[in-house]
């Protein structure tokens, strides 16, 4: 049995090493190519055509598709901010996505974060009963919505 713990072992180090590599590279090549993938498509070919369709190509991984399903379900039926989605789906208590997995879900998702700012505003409004003002510091608290300052002000003006 010893030989197959140390097997074990071996077997663990050699992906943690690999992973070290793989998280070096990727904060350099995200900016990149989030910046860039309009400009270069010859970066990453298989990235553009997967942002044209409405559904993720078969060579996504399934676990970024299940991230940008789970995505869209919580703005769709919770209305939630993209920052708000990000932290949920990587939440130990939520999805358990993986940062990059995560990353790509709130990338791709097709929401209208301003409505969904709205929506949680006229929710805090009719079940909370807050003023405005109070309304905007919920949606924009790190605590609260996550929502940027343009969409919760998006919101606050448009409430009845």
């Amino acid at each position: 049995m010893s030989t197959s713990n140390e097997s074990t072992i071996a077997i663990t180090a050699a992906p943690a090493e690999a992973t070290t590599e793989a998280t070096t590279e990727k904060p350099t090549e995200a900016p990149t190519t989030a910046e860039s993938t309009a400009e270069k498509p010859t970066e990453k070919p298989t990235e553009k055509p997967e942002k044209a369709t409405e559904a993720p190509a078969n060579n996504v991984p399934t676990e970024f598709s299940n991230a940008l399903k789970q995505a869209e379900s919580y703005s769709k039926t919770l209305h939630m901010s993209k920052q708000a989605i990000f932290d949920q789906l990587t939440s130990e208590y939520g999805g358990k996505f993986a940062a990059d997995a995560a990353q790509y879900a709130v990338d791709n998702i097709k929401a209208d974060f301003k409505k969904n700012a709205l929506e949680s505003a006229k929710s805090y409004q009719k079940t909370l009963n807050l003023s405005k003002d109070a309304i905007y510091d919920q949606l924009i608290s790190e605590y609260g919505g996550k929502f940027t300052p343009e969409e919760a002000q998006y919101a606050v003006n448009n409430l009845e």
